[in-house]
Parts: C-alpha cells; structure tokens; sequence
C-alpha cells in the first residue's frame, strides 16, 4: 500500500511538474512571406528552436512562412496588434514607421554586400535603428543581405532608356520606384503572392528582384531576360515587437539578439554563396542574363530623382556611402 501510494504521488508530482513547465512556456510566433526553401525560413526556423535551447525551453517559437500570417503590411501591423511577436521585413516597411531608415533603398546606396553589412555596424545605421525604435517601439535585433536586386523583363534592355514604358511590377515603396520611373518605365504596384501570375498573363512584363527571389518564386518560367542593373543592395530586418521586447529580461533580450545575428550571418552566407552560381545556372536554362552599364542607369537616376522628395536626409545617404 506504501508502495502504491508512493508510485502516485510521484506521478502525481510529476503531472504537475509537467503543468507548471508547460504553464511557464511563452509561446512566440515569428513570421515573413518568404518560401520555405529560403534562407530567410531555413534559417529562422534554426534560431527559433536555438531561442528553445538557449532559454531552456522558456520561450516555444513558431515560424509560419510564405504570407501565412498576411502579407508584408499585415506582419508589420501584426507587431502592434500582438498577433506576431517577430518579423521579417525590409526597412521600406520601417519607413512607414520612421521614413529615414529608407534611405537604404535608394538607387546604388551600397556598392555591394559587404558594404551593406559594413553599414549594419556603423553608427549613422545605429542612429537611424533607434529612431525607428523611438517611432513605432520595435525592435531591430538583425540584418540580413536579402540579395542585390535587378531587374527581369519579356524585352531586351541594355540601357536606362530601354526601360521608356515598359509595364513593370514595383513594389509600392517611393526608392524602389526611383530608378524604373527615372528610366521611363510604367510601374505597377501588386502583391509579392501575385507577381508570377501577372507576369504569366501580361498584366506586366516586367519586375526586379535579387536573383535569388527570382530562382525561389520561378519568374525565369515566365521571363525571357534578366537585367543585371544592380539598383538596390537590398536587406531584411528581424524585428522583436515593442510588447515582446519591454516584456524580455535583459538577459534574454542578450539571447534573443544573438541568435538572430547569427541566423542573419548564416542566411547572408547562403544568399552570397547561391547568388554567385545563379548566373551561370539561368543561362543554361536559356535564359538571357545580360550585364549593363550601370553608370547609366545611376547617373539618370541621380539626375531625376532627389533624396529629399523621399523624406531622406542627404546626410545620412552620404554618411553610408562613406562607410568603409
């Protein structure tokens, strides 16, 4: 009987130390519209399960991929809703928040990755992080090389000028739109989630994205010819909500931080790393990969389009380009 009663008050214990772990667990949902064959998921579901270990099973995250959660706006408003705890975005969305941090996209800012992320460490990048903290009450724990963005068309192009009213998908972002409307181009707002089928059935003939993206969401099925204009040396944000991040110990938000650098350190890796092979693998799909003078589509977007108009201050740009 002693036995018996010992046995049940040892699973007992048992099922209450197990309810009480349970009870402590915080449950997070980390989200982004990327496919799960990007680095941007393979990468985020590393760091969520890194977070489990690291805080000894405190915190359950959960990463939801390819817009399940909504689109890029939607996750953005999810931050202050509380119906997302972590994002992946670009900081054309923190623009809306605090318009400054978008300076970044802003034709041939960067000359390549690595001054991307030598920017990610400077001080004006850390001025501008906190003022897009002190706006919208997010957190930036991390940057990702997202890739360099160029441009893929059912038409040849080999200068700016070839661009003149070409139907072309941009995402609705002001810089994003400065060096296709500089050159002419007709350009289109429409949804990440819809551009292959726009392309497919003639809505546009044209869009631009890193190649990486155009590999992932298989534009070359529905393109001719890949641009390298190089426009935008393009990143993503790991943004932690204003609740979660007030809520986190320092200790944690240490924890926290460090995973996702690291993650975002693993994905740039991956991204550099395809983006090399990607040309030579295009081309023996058949596709067109052509280069370009980049100086040409530079200069006239230079000449046609102010930082001001954006809201940018022409100091900041200056301050990243000096960035070494």
């Amino acid at each position: 009987m002693k036995v018996r009663l010992l046995t049940l008050l040892g699973a007992t214990a048992a099922i209450l130390g197990s309810a009480l772990a349970a009870q402590a667990q915080t449950a997070l949902k980390w989200a982004h519209v990327y496919e799960t064959s990007e680095p941007f998921h393979t990468e985020s579901v590393w760091a969520a399960e890194e977070i489990g270990k690291r805080t000894e099973g405190r915190y359950k995250v959960d990463v939801f991929p390819a817009s399940q959660l909504g689109k890029e706006a939607d996750l953005n408003q999810g931050l202050k809703l509380g119906t997302v705890d972590v994002i992946i975005s670009g900081s054309s969305f923190a623009a809306r928040e605090y318009a400054p941090i978008g300076v970044t996209y802003f034709p041939y800012t960067f000359r390549d990755p690595a001054h991307l992320i030598a920017y990610t460490k400077s001080d004006v990048f850390k001025r501008l992080a906190a003022g897009y903290e002190e706006a919208s009450g997010n957190h930036i724990t991390a940057v990702t090389y997202y890739g360099t963005r160029h441009t893929t068309s059912n038409r040849p192009i080999a200068k700016c000028a070839d661009m003149q009213g070409l139907k072309m998908r941009v995402p609705d972002v002001p810089a994003y739109l400065a060096m296709p409307r500089a050159c002419g181009a007709n350009t289109t707002p429409i949804a990440f989630a819809e551009v292959y089928l726009a392309l497919q059935n003639g809505t546009v003939e044209a869009q631009e994205n890193p190649l990486t993206t155009i590999e992932a969401k298989k534009f070359f099925e529905v393109q001719k010819h890949i641009v390298l204009t190089g426009h935008i040396v393009d990143h993503l944000n790991t943004v932690v909500s204003k609740s979660l991040w007030s809520q986190l110990s320092d200790a944690d938000k240490q924890i926290f931080t460090e995973v996702m650098q690291e993650a975002a350190e693993r994905a740039t890796k991956i991204i550099e790393e395809r983006e090399k092979a990607l040309v030579s693998t295009f081309k023996e799909r058949g596709i067109d990969v052509a280069e370009v003078d980049k100086a040409d589509f530079e200069a006239t977007a230079m000449d046609k389009v102010a930082l001001e108009d954006f809201g940018y201050k022409k100091e900041d740009w200056e301050a990243i380009r000096a960035v070494k």
